[in-house]
């Protein structure tokens, strides 16, 4: 078995492992990448158009990041970090398409409004609070709300349009919140980096073992899933960034930090509009309050999507119970990730959270009756012949130890990375996708720091302007970035005027032309 030598290997074909080794290239055009994917193709796990949420997760709508206490304050700090981090995303797609490394942002971007809608007294008086402490803030100082109904009628006319009268209701509003495709954002920066001098693409293969050796550097084990062929490989930096598959590969490492972690799969499913006059009306995506026990992922939308070019309009996701760490994966995963060390804080996931178990086993019992019943409260006139059922991609929450020893769920992302720097995985889900670059920026921070004392730093701050500061205190430099990054990326959205799906795509037209 021959064995080649490589500075990265990166697990994983999706947003993050691709983010990652655009960053690195940049950095460092003479290093030499392999990127394994297990997949015969790139980003068709989660990173999907079909799988992945796509909102472009900003915190301008995501009801579920600005959390009510029983106080009755709401929490606004989680949706400043995001909104913050997501600008950081921008920020590189936009250096990205100014070099040529990324085609014309309509191929994986496009202006879409981003509304949070909520009805009940209790329900507006919550979103009224939120508006109110958002809005003193820079990050959402264009921020809309409303509770008057024409206005709502203009912002989402099939929200709007059948609903009871006198029915008390609210909505905010962000005019140049974002649609992404993150399947063809990915698919165009792996073209890029294909161009490039080292780096590796195998497509069809997977890890069966890794180990470190008596040096600095990983023994790295991949197998031709095709022909059963192996191959050795010696790495320099380990990233694994396969979804849910990075959770298994991170407990193969056996690296001290991987200690006491699991993983609790969540699978989601999505009613799809096969009505092509339904999906010309909408243009939003309209996102409301979770079920009471529903997982953050499981946040309701009616949801505008560009997938591939061509419009489409989903709700849900619906979530539900599986074994799956990956769509394409086996349904042993869950029993194999269990070990000695995380099966204590597993077992106290279990039975501490077993609202959560009868929901999602709730979920998937559902009828297409109940489904589209969920629906009609966004969309009224909603038909059940319009819609069919499709499967979105699979999430693997994180499973760790709290400060006592005892298991506790989370749904954010978390980096793990050895103390030495040399491997480094990603867990968890949303907000994913949206906020790839901070995230794979703590990948270089923890895991290359003598590189990014040695002149990273200036490199990085040239295709992320912002990096070195706060987005979150400087409300000049946020200005300056996002007059920007709206600019390059073509968001301008004009204030107060909602348009179908296809008047958006002519006006989108005419702003690219005059973008020259």
């Amino acid at each position: 078995m021959a064995t080649n030598k490589v500075d990265a290997l990166l697990v994983g074909s999706g947003v993050m492992s691709t983010t990652l080794a655009t960053l690195l290239k940049k950095l460092d055009s003479s290093l030499n990448i392999l990127m394994v994917e297990r997949l015969d193709q790139v980003a068709a796990e989660s990173t999907d158009g079909w799988n992945n949420a796509g909102t472009g997760h900003a915190g301008y709508c995501e009801l579920n990041y600005t959390p009510q206490g029983a106080d009755g304050n709401v929490a606004i700090e989680r949706a400043l970090t995001i909104n913050a981090n997501y600008e950081i995303s921008q920020q590189l797609w936009s250096s990205l398409v100014e070099s040529g490394d990324l085609p014309s942002p309509d191929q994986f971007i496009n202006s879409t409004p981003h509304i949070s809608f909520v009805w009940g007294k209790e329900n507006v008086e919550f979103l009224r609070k939120r508006y109110e402490k958002l809005k003193d803030h820079h990050l959402f100082a264009d921020i809309e709300y409303s509770e008057d109904t024409q206005t709502l009628t203009e912002w989402m006319p099939l929200v709007m349009g059948e609903r009871v009268d006198g029915e008390p209701v609210a909505a905010t509003r962000v005019a140049y919140g974002a649609d992404v495709d993150f399947g063809s954002l990915t698919c165009n920066m792996v073209a890029s980096l294909e161009k490039q001098n080292g780096f590796d693409l195998r497509l069809g293969h997977e890890v069966t073992a890794l180990k470190k050796n008596g040096g600095n550097n990983w023994h790295v084990t991949i197998k031709n899933r095709s022909s059963g062929k192996k191959e050795a490989i010696t790495a320099g930096f380990v990233f694994l960034g396969a979804g849910g598959g990075a959770l298994p590969l991170l407990q193969k490492s056996d690296i001290p930090e991987s200690k006491g972690y699991g993983g609790f799969p969540v699978s989601g499913q999505w009613l799809v509009c096969q009505n092509e006059d339904v999906i010309k009306q909408h243009h939003a995506k309209v996102y409301g309050k979770a079920a009471i026990g529903a997982p953050p992922m499981s946040v309701p939308h009616l949801d505008t999507r560009i997938i591939n070019g061509k419009p489409a309009l989903l709700f849900g996701p619906y979530a539900g119970f599986t074994t799956q760490f990956l769509k394409a994966g086996s349904r042993l995963d869950l029993l194999k990730s269990v070990s000695a060390n995380n099966l204590k804080p597993m077992i106290d996931v279990g039975l501490n959270n077993m609202d959560l178990t009868r929901y999602l086993i709730s979920e998937v019992m559902q009828s297409h009756k109940d489904r589209v019943a969920t629906l009609q409260q966004y969309l009224p006139s909603a038909k059940a012949e319009d819609w069919t059922l499709a499967h979105a991609g699979q999430r693997v929450q994180i499973i760790k130890k709290d400060e006592k020893g005892r298991g506790k769920l989370e749904f954010g992302t978390e980096l793990v990375a050895a103390e030495d720097g040399t491997l480094a995985a990603l867990l968890g889900a949303s907000p994913g996708a949206s906020v790839a670059a901070q995230a794979m920026i703590e990948v270089l921070e923890r895991c290359f720091r003598m590189r990014m004392d040695g002149g990273w730093k200036s490199k990085l701050k040239a295709l992320v302007p912002s990096y070195g500061e706060s987005l979150v205190d400087n409300a000049h430099l946020l200005q300056d970035i996002r007059r920007h990054t709206l600019t390059t990326l073509g968001l301008q959205a004009v204030a107060g005027k909602e348009t179908s799906g296809e008047t958006h795509h002519q006006e989108r037209q005419e702003q690219r032309r005059s973008f020259g």
